[in-house]
């Protein structure tokens, strides 16, 4: 069993595209410890470790991020004991704050920003676990395709329901994860939402499309009714929604979910170089996989990572 960490914390690999279409990593140097690392900081109170990674980031490098996939955790022990962090892959958006001719950023804990290729990202950090954390980003290409699976929020239980299942609405509880999700989505950011024909499935992504000033397309065939049906229409039609480009939402169920990752992660051979097990491929409510594919057709799946919540990390630390 994991044990629970004592120290919370998110960081990201934070990448632009260079002239030679290579990616450049931002290491930062911090003076309190004379370091060079990736940029990460401590979860606040009531803050999700999406939103600190991309906090944080804009602390140490005065870049606004957005995120393209989580990474992997570390974990290290500090006087407080153990510390997780939790990394992802970000992307340059745009300045949060000014940064000088030296690199110098104005959060006070970074005194210097170094833009480099990923091999010499390496050479110039000073911990084992941040080049284990370059060397997950640097196994898939940089530039990836991204769509978001989003199974509907808590909905009470079918058999308290006396209507139509279709009409059953978000319970208390999901309308407050339907909430966190319209906070942490953004910071993948989505250009579209799709889902499901059901209410709860289109409550759960509704203010995220509200916020985005979209309208939610509705999808018949991603329901978890149809996929039990004709499971190869439903991946075509995933597949059609991959070739429009952008970042998808799509909101759907969790007997439509799975099928469809294993699917994609048969078809293009990942399975096992992904690390997802096909046998357990898990969907909580409210949860969200992200998938990372080829930018180009037929899109293959190149990784599948869960987000088991958009709710805050637990027990979190102060900076």
């Amino acid at each position: 069993m994991v044990s629970f960490p004592d120290v919370r914390a998110a960081g990201t690999v934070l990448w632009r595209q260079a002239e030679s279409g290579e990616p450049e990593i931002a290491v930062v140097h911090r003076p309190r410890y004379d370091d060079w690392s990736l940029p990460k900081g401590k979860v606040h109170r009531g803050e999700t470790l999406p939103a600190c990674a991309v906090r944080e980031t804009a602390e140490e490098t005065g870049f606004r991020a957005v995120l393209d996939r989580p990474l992997i955790q570390v974990r290290y022990a500090v006087p407080e004991g153990e510390k997780a962090v939790d990394y992802f892959a970000a992307r340059v958006v745009g300045p949060a704050m000014s940064v000088d001719d030296d690199g110098d950023t104005e959060g006070g804990e970074v005194d210097e920003l170094r833009w480099l290729s990923a091999a010499a990202a390496g050479r110039l950090l000073d911990y084992d676990w941040d080049r284990e954390v370059l060397a997950a980003f640097a196994a898939l290409p940089a530039e990836t395709a991204t769509v978001l699976l989003v199974r509907h929020a808590k909905a009470g239980h079918r058999s308290t329901w006396d209507g139509d299942d279709d009409l059953r609405p978000l319970s208390p509880a999901g309308q407050e994860q339907a909430a966190a999700l319209r906070m942490m989505l953004p910071l993948f950011q989505p250009d579209r939402v799709h889902t499901a024909p059901l209410v709860r499935c289109e409550q759960t992504v509704a203010g995220v499309a509200a916020d985005m000033g979209v309208s939610p397309v509705r999808e018949p065939a991603l329901a978890e009714a149809a996929f039990a049906r004709k499971p190869a229409a439903s991946l075509r039609r995933l597949d059609e929604l991959i070739r429009a480009g952008g970042r998808p939402v799509i909101s759907s169920q969790g007997g439509a979910i799975p099928g469809l990752i294993r699917m994609l992660a048969q078809r293009s051979g990942r399975a096992q170089r992904s690390g997802l097990a096909l046998d357990q491929v898990p969907c909580k409510k409210g949860s969200v996989w992200v998938l990372s594919l080829e930018p180009a057709w037929p899109h293959r799946l190149l990784a599948a990572d869960y987000l088991p919540t958009a709710l805050p990390a637990p027990a979190p630390q102060p900076s």
